[in-house]
Parts: C-alpha cells; structure tokens; sequence
C-alpha cells in the first residue's frame, strides 16, 4: 500500500475513533479524582493512576499515550486526550505476551518496561524493552484496533527505555538505556541505526552519553529535534528522588551539552521523573512525566514547558535559572476547543460482552477462567488451582486487578459465590495486592461458608497468609468493601443488603508492588486440580468516595 493510502486510512480510522470516544459515547468521569478543575484550570496529577513511564505523541487534534506495564495483561495501555488533562482508556497493544511459556506464570517487575509511542507515515509505533529479551516494536494504523506482534528489533539482556526516531533524511535511530540488574551496567544512553521499516539494528549501539558522574542511574530517554539540534530527554538521580536532565547536540551521536531542566526544588512533587516533550496546534509546549506516588503507584502530571536560550524550561522556574519546579495546578492547555471532562473507567457494571480495559490479569490468563455473562449481568470467575507448591496468593496468576485510583477512595463489589460442594477449602473474594497484601476471603468449608480479613506481609518472600478476623455466613450472596485513606491504610468491611457495613479485621497498610503500585481486585481459586471447580458472580464493582 503507498505511503499516502496509509496515511489516509489512518486518518480515517483516528476521525472514526476521535467522533466515536468524545461525541457518541458516554464519558466515564471518576468520583474518585477528576484532573479537570471545570474553570479553565486543571490540577495533578492528571492521572491519579499507576501510568508509569508515560510517554505521549500528537496526530492532529489527538494525544496518544502509552506506559509501562510490566507482568501485567492484557500489556501496553493505550489511552486517547483531546487536551492532555482528560484522558480515556481506549486499548492494549499486547494481548499475551511471549513467550507463553514463561508468561502463563506471574513475572513479577517483568515483561514490559517504559515503551514510546510514536506517529510516522501514517502508522502508530510503540518500542519497548523486555529487560531479559531485548527491544520490541508493535505497529498498528489504528490505535484503538489491532496491533501487530511484538518484533524483536536488538536481542539482549538489560536494553530498555527505547525510543525511535525518524531523521530529516530518511535515517531511522533507537536511542536506549541500560537496565544494571541484567546488563552489568547502568547511567549509560546510547543511540543506534534502525533499518529503514524499523525492525532491526545496523551496527552496534554507540554510548552518547555517560551519566556516572553528574547523572547517576540516567535513562528514560526520549530523542527529538529542533532548531538542526538533537536533543534526549531522560531522567536521572532516581525515580523517587531526581531531576530532569536535557542534552543537546547538533550531530546525533554527540557531543552532547547537558543541562538541568526541573527537579522537586520545594514542591512535595518527588522526582519528577521520565516523560515526553508534547506540542498542541497553537504552538505551546508541555511535558507528561510520573511521580512516583508509593503504593499508590507512578502517577502521571502535567507541566507546562518553554524555550530558553535553546534549551526546555519545564515547570515553573521562579528563580530565572533555567530550572523549573513541578507545578500542582494550572492553567489548561490551549487546543483551540474546550473538551469534555473524562476519566478512565474504574467502575464496572459487567454489562458488556467482554472485560473492561481497566482489568488486568498477573499473568496470561487461560480463555475459561471468565466468562461476561451478558443475560445475568454479572462477571462469571471460575475457581483456578492454585499452582504446585502454592505459598500465598504472589504466585497466583489469575487474579484480576485494576489501578489504585485516588489517594482515597472506596471499593465495593456485589458478589455470589457458587463453589463445588465436592470440595473443600475453595475460595474467592476481594483482594489489595502488592508486596504486602490483604483480603477479605469468602470460603467454603464444606458445610457452611467463612468470611476472613486475611492478610500477607512479605509475600514476596514466600509468607504464610493469617487471618485477622473470621465469622459463619450461611449465605454467599454478599457485598465486599475495601476504603481507602490518605495515607495508604484500609479498612475491610461486608455487608448482607449493600447498606450497613461491618469492619472485619484490622487495618491495613498499603504496598506497592515489584515496580508497580498496589491494585485491587477480585480472585476465586480452589486448592485441588480435579475436573471441575466452583465460581463467583460478580454483579457489580463500584469505585466512590
């Protein structure tokens, strides 16, 4: 197909899909976190989520994100703005990942690291890099439909952060980090050759800059040009704790000049770390980076950007020095149109004939282990063995998750449990996972059904899970709530009719996972491998205040 029929095509399908998620179908807006301030103004973090490593491009009207996903699946969010600040979750790009074999099972802190999204000749590319296999490129001329298999662009061990970049000449690059847990090196960035489709490497990579010194622990580059200057984007000094560092060049292999362009000067915004440099079509710039939030996960801000003296000011600089800080609350960015508030969907009413993309499971999930039972309204889970030489629930592959959404919030879900009265011990129920986690457990005993407030600590570590508190239920029809505060703590709590919550157990203190916050969600597993297994219903999944 040439070049121009693409580009066609995919300006159709972007136009079909822009109409469809802002003018026919209804926004989802949070009661949890809205970012849209209503006035003109917005507030951060944009996206009270764990988007970690976002990275951003603009076609036309339209913002794309992506960020990283880790063991997470379905992999490799796709979210769609019309203005930086409302944000829709639209698609993943990775349905599996491969290879099965070592997926099917939970990778904790694996799988896909810090990808970039880019728009060029009428397709949409996202690179990424697997720190035990190398960088992979995914391709597709719709965002929000099919995208191709992963390709394996440069096989090794600890290549992440990858991003491409299309030259004024027809040369393609891949600028890259080093991950020092596999690769035996880390706080180095180096650029290589790209053939001319993207697939492959020419030649080795060649380090361009060399962050021991001044930017220890370096990466996250993202690479552009302006003014016939190359400049690479990166954070360095530590997700939680360092600075934005920008370097410019006029040849694309160096020598680079360097300069610190924000850091958390006296904000309470920690980092601010790896992002994209982002335009609108009235010629402002801003820039899309993470903090990194603790148990509440790498949440995505917005600041605004500008030039000076050649080099990007992000933030606000209120001491002229060319060194921005991170900003809570701004004004909008100007697209030339005011758009509706949105938010990624949380909640779930289970009406749909699938998932809802704010699910993920831990691992590669098996086709039966639910079903979107359409004619009852509810989310049918199936009981799953747990796996050989179960410890606790770290291993367990088919729990399914979603992002902490807010500092504070609540959790319900309106559940039936319906085990196999053959077997004992099957459970199901509503957990917080990270590497601490805690639950509340609806099990069948093989007589009548218990409700436990259990929790983990160290599950990593292979941990016995306790039980905080236990009661007889003679029911399994209940509702199951989880409320969290401020400060990371929450407090479990059931309910027979859905109005009159009981606390059961204690309170929990909230831990991110291995490079991912901590997420919530639902799970139902038996203790036996046999022929057949017990489920439960899930009528709803209401997140509130």
């Amino acid at each position: 197909m040439k070049k121009a029929m693409i580009f066609s095509v995919a300006l159709f399908f972007m136009h079909a899909f822009s109409s469809n998620s802002q003018d026919t179908v209804n926004q989802y807006i949070s009661k949890v976190w809205v970012a849209d301030l209503g006035n003109g103004m917005y507030k951060n973090p944009v996206l009270f989520a764990d988007y970690s490593d976002p990275d951003v491009c603009r076609v036309g009207d339209d913002y794309y994100m992506t960020a990283s996903s880790f063991n997470c699946i379905p992999a490799l969010p796709v979210l769609h703005s019309r203005d930086l600040v409302n944000w829709r979750l639209v698609n993943h790009a990775i349905k599996r990942l491969e290879p099965d074999s070592i997926f099917s099972k939970v990778q904790h802190g694996n799988g896909v690291w810090a990808p970039s999204i880019r728009f060029h000749d009428g397709e949409f590319y996202i690179y990424y890099g697997d720190p035990d296999f190398g960088i992979f490129r995914v391709k597709t001329q719709n965002p929000a439909g099919e995208w191709e298999k992963p390709v394996l662009v440069k096989a090794g061990k600890g290549l992440i952060d990858p991003c491409p970049f299309w030259d004024d000449d027809g040369k393609v690059y891949l600028v890259h980090a080093y991950a020092g847990s596999r690769a035996g090196i880390k706080s180095l960035l180096a650029i290589t050759q790209l053939t001319p489709d993207g697939t492959k490497t020419i030649g080795e990579s060649k380090t361009v800059y060399d962050g021991h010194e001044q930017d220890e622990t370096i990466e996250g580059p993202k690479l552009y040009k302006r003014d016939g200057n190359y400049y690479i984007f990166a954070p360095a000094g530590g997700v939680a704790t360092g600075w934005q560092t920008v370097l410019r060049s006029k040849n694309i292999f160096g020598v680079y000049e360097r300069k610190v362009v924000m850091n958390q000067g006296n904000t309470v915004i920690n980092g601010p770390h790896q992002g994209a440099w982002i335009d609108t079509k009235t010629g402002e710039d801003w820039f899309v980076h993470f903090q990194d939030g603790g148990a509440y996960g790498r949440v995505t801000h917005l600041q605004p950007m500008v030039w000076k003296n050649g080099f990007p000011v992000i933030g606000e600089d209120r001491d002229g020095d060319g060194c921005g800080e991170p900003v809570l609350t701004g004004k909008k960015p100007d697209v030339g149109k005011t758009y509706p508030v949105e938010t990624p969907a949380e909640s779930d009413e289970f009406s749909a004939a699938g998932l809802g993309l704010q699910w993920q499971w831990h691992a590669n999930p098996v086709d039966w282990w639910h079903f979107a039972n359409r004619e009852k309204g509810v989310l049918s889970l199936y009981s799953v063995p747990t796996p050989e030489h179960y410890r606790n629930l770290w291993d367990v592959p088919n729990l399914l998750l979603q992002k902490l959404p807010a500092d504070e919030f609540s959790a319900t879900a309106k559940l039936a449990f319906h085990p196999n009265r053959r077997i004992q011990n099957e459970r199901c129920g509503l957990i917080m996972m990270g590497l601490d986690y805690a639950l509340l457990s609806l099990e069948y005993t093989g007589e009548d059904f218990v409700l436990s407030q259990n929790e983990c600590i160290n599950a990593e570590k292979g941990s016995e899970e306790i039980a905080n508190q236990s009661i007889h239920l003679t029911d399994s029809a209940i509702y199951l709530r989880v409320e969290v505060a401020k400060n990371a703590t929450c407090q479990f709590s059931y309910s027979p009719d859905g109005k009159n919550f009981i606390a059961l157990g204690k309170t929990f203190k909230i831990r991110e996972g291995k490079w991912i916050g901590a997420k919530m969600g639902l799970f139902c597993n038996r203790p036996v491998l046999n022929n057949d297994g017990g489920r439960m219903d899930v009528d709803w999944w209401r997140i509130e205040k």
